[in-house]
């Protein structure tokens, strides 16, 4: 009976302990909205950003296919955002937009990859606390469920984008709409890592049907009180009008010290 005793204190004692850190972290969405909120902050950031993109249009005799890599680094600060262009990145730019002008089919994937690294990319990944903040914005909140990542604790919130989440203009020509976002937060609610998914389908101009997917996945880590996006991967294809077409873009963000 003893030995009984204590096995049971042993096992309540252990209830009240899960009990008790699920009491402390019962709403993992305000968890979430409170890291995202603090995570705003303006930490100065100096990284290397490797950019690889590839893609293919079209089938069989019309199938066209490129890679393109790029590497900049980059810095955020009280001058604002700078991005440094290497010599060498921008000798390959110079040398494609000439064999452009000589060959309008000559490929340029240098020139394809640079299409990544303007403003209005690369600020979603040094300012990822208000991105994703925005993002959910748009999104409802379905359930939330303890799950490890990377085999760490962690805890998975899954939302659901509705067909009123897209652009007015664009909701008349969409007969189907799925998308999704799921969120792993660490036990303060710091986001650890993301996966989106969006799949359209519809008619335009009465007969042309077409089809997109998207799905994006992306890691996340703190500089100070900054959230950045340290890598980005983002896999679409569509197809419309008889033509079809996929993109594979990966973005990869290293700190410096």
């Amino acid at each position: 009976m003893r030995h009984l005793s204590n096995t049971l204190r042993f096992a309540l004692a252990i209830a009240g302990w899960v009990c008790a850190c699920t009491v402390a972290h019962a709403d993992g969405l305000t968890d979430l909205k409170a890291a995202l909120s603090r995570l705003q902050g303006q930490t100065p950031l100096k990284a290397v950003l490797e950019i690889s993109r590839s893609s293919r249009q079209g089938e069989g005799k019309e199938l066209e296919e490129s890679l393109s890599k790029a590497t900049v680094t980059l810095e955020d600060g009280a001058r604002g955002l700078q991005v440094l262009y290497g010599k060498d990145l921008l000798a390959r730019v110079e040398a494609e937009e000439n064999a452009k002008e000589k060959d309008a089919k000559a490929k340029t994937p240098t020139l394809s990859a640079m299409g990544d690294i303007g403003a209005g990319e690369l600020r979603p990944m040094i300012l990822a606390a208000g991105t994703l903040a925005r993002r959910m914005e748009k999104a409802v909140f379905k359930r939330e469920e303890v799950q490890a990542y990377a085999g760490k604790p962690a805890r998975l919130l899954w939302f659901e984008f509705p067909l009123e989440s897209l652009p007015e203009k664009d909701r008349k020509y969409i007969k189907q709409y799925e998308g999704s976002l799921a969120i792993w937060i660490a036990a303060d609610g710091t986001p650890l890592a993301s996966h989106s998914k969006d799949k359209v389908s519809g008619r335009a101009f009465v007969v042309i049907s077409f089809e997109s997917n998207n799905d994006e996945q992306s890691v996340y880590s703190v500089v100070g009180q900054r959230l950045i996006t340290v890598r980005k991967e983002a896999k679409s294809s569509g197809s419309g009008a008889g033509e079809k077409g996929e993109s594979h873009v990966t973005k990869t963000l290293t700190p410096q010290a």
